[in-house]
């Protein structure tokens, strides 16, 4: 049989088992780019391929540069309307979209772990984030203030404003390939900026059914659709994006290499940039920690998204008095983990999102095997259909491995001994990344110790907590190699405006600051 009559008849487009791709609007060949005025696109035609069968979902024709100009052009053209609504204006629309996802949770979540294939929890989960990044900016529509300072001059206010910075770029992810564009996106359009958004290559039509059901709500409510649009493509686009001028903010999620190219092409053209980057998050296991949170917490820690998260626990540092029996109860709960099918009930870790994350995994065994290291449990491929492993517990290395150093994106992690907490926290900092940590312990001088000046180096820092999980309360990111700046909540919406520091003379004198005559 041809390769084209394999693709045209695993479509699953046309399974009735997947009418959610339907009901999000997608077809057996999508168009990858939306200008806010028609979907189109002048690249080449892929498929979206989901890693549970590795059978085609549907076709995709990719973005030109000639249509990410378009798309940009028209985010440009929109803003105009778009910066003149008042903020509550604004933030009433965000609330409308966050309305529009809460309608189609089920079918956007089912359609994420189709594509990306997180479990169906974890799919809605991701949905139910940009939901809660929606209410979060609706209320920071009625609460975004500038600050009125004491001036020394007489007759003399002064002030800050915060205004939009215009148009912006989102390049996210295929891990999350709906929350992290919630999250920017959200707090970005509320604050009165317009989004030109790349969703992953491997991912599109999560990005064209999100970004369809967003533009639903502009429509409804006559604004312009170029608002929001979005360009499908590889790195070709992205350098684009990073190099463009015209984007005063490029906020990427991605690898550290990559992150890097953005970073500088970014800062080139003196512009500003928002780095989510790699994580090598460590647990830390006191010996006087609570195991019925403990366990828990590890294994939707490390086995959660099948190890895909930037947040996933990826070393493990267990106090050298309970780290047999830790080891011993999460073997257990490791063999009671069902791999599967992230569309059916019962099945808590899906498969790796693509065959190079396969080949990762596999060649990072072989690294461990070569180094010495023990594998309690797991360390193998399951065979058959999609990229199903095993999740991994490794022990018997020394914590400065250079393969424990090393972010591999799958379901291994590394259990190692400690002795006391000054020792484990320069373990946990020595890395290059700092996203995510967490200690597990009950004693109130090593929390507040974790929590300060010479503890955990991360930029989330948690405490009888799993490593992922993030709240969109908090602002998000890391420190280090992980990139720098925040999204989702906090103070994060004011590196999507700019500020100015305003002083009004209200007399008919000129005093100047700091006392000088000038006369």
């Amino acid at each position: 049989m041809s390769y084209q009559s394999i693709r045209m008849a695993s479509y699953l487009i046309e399974d009735n088992r997947y009418q959610f791709l339907k009901k999000l609007g997608l077809q057996a060949t999508n168009h990858g780019s939306f200008d806010g005025k028609n979907w189109f696109s002048g690249g080449d035609k892929f498929d979206s391929i989901s890693p549970i069968n590795d059978k085609p979902i549907a076709s995709v024709t990719s973005s030109s540069l000639a249509d990410y100009i378009r798309c940009r052009d028209s985010t440009r053209e929109a803003w105009e309307v778009w910066a003149d609504l008042p903020i509550p204006k604004r933030g009433e629309i965000i609330r409308q979209v966050g309305d529009k996802l809460r309608a189609h949770k089920r079918e956007l979540g089912s359609l994420i772990s189709l594509e990306m294939g997180k479990i169906l929890a974890e799919g809605e989960g991701e949905v139910q984030e940009f939901i809660d990044i929606c209410d979060y900016a609706c209320g920071l529509s009625r609460m975004i203030a500038g600050s009125v300072l004491p001036s020394e001059r007489l007759d003399h206010k002064l002030f800050e404003m915060w205004n939009p910075l215009g148009p912006i770029g989102v390049i996210t992810a295929f891990n999350f390939p709906v929350a992290v564009y919630g999250w920017n996106a959200a707090i970005a359009l509320v604050c009165g900026d317009s989004v030109i958004w790349k969703g992953a290559p491997t991912t599109p039509l999560t990005s064209i059914a999100t970004t369809k059901l967003v533009a639903s709500v502009l429509q409804e409510n006559s604004l312009p659709l170029g608002i929001s649009t979005l360009v499908t493509g590889g790195a070709d686009i992205g350098e684009a994006m990073a190099a463009d001028s015209s984007l005063p903010l490029i906020s990427f999620t991605g690898s550290t290499d990559v992150g890097r190219k953005v970073a500088l092409k970014v800062q080139e053209r003196f512009g500003r940039s928002i780095l989510e980057l790699g994580g090598n998050n460590a647990i830390i296991v006191c010996k006087d920690a609570n195991m019925k949170l403990v366990i828990p917490s590890i294994l939707f820690a490390c086995v959660g998204t099948a190890g895909q998260r930037c947040t996933t626990t990826r070393r493990l540092f267990l106090h050298e008095s309970i780290h047999d029996r830790v080891v011993s109860k999460l073997r257990d709960s490791y063999k009671q983990v069902r791999v599967g099918n992230p569309l059916e009930d019962g099945n808590i870790c899906g498969p790796l999102h693509s065959k190079a994350a396969v080949k990762a995994y596999e060649t990072t065994l072989e690294e461990i095997r070569q180094l010495g290291g023990v594998v309690e449990i797991g360390g193998s491929l399951i065979e058959g259909e999609g990229n199903y492993v095993r999740p991994t517990i490794v022990s018997g290395l020394e914590h400065d491995a250079s393969v424990v150093h090393r972010e591999t994106f799958v379901p291994i992690v590394y259990a190692m001994k400690f002795t006391d907490l000054k020792q484990v926290i320069d373990y946990n900092n020595e890395v290059d990344q700092g996203l995510s940590s967490s200690l597990f312990t009950q004693d109130l001088s090593s929390i507040f110790h974790w929590l300060g000046p010479k503890g955990s180096d991360c930029g989330i820092v948690n405490v009888n907590i799993p490593t992922n999980g993030a709240e969109i309360g908090g602002a998000f990111g890391g420190n280090k190699h992980t990139g720098g700046g925040r999204e989702s909540g906090s103070d994060a919406w004011k590196q999507y405006m700019r500020r100015s520091t305003c002083t009004i003379n209200h007399s008919d004198s000129l005093p100047l600051a700091q006392g000088i005559d000038f006369s």
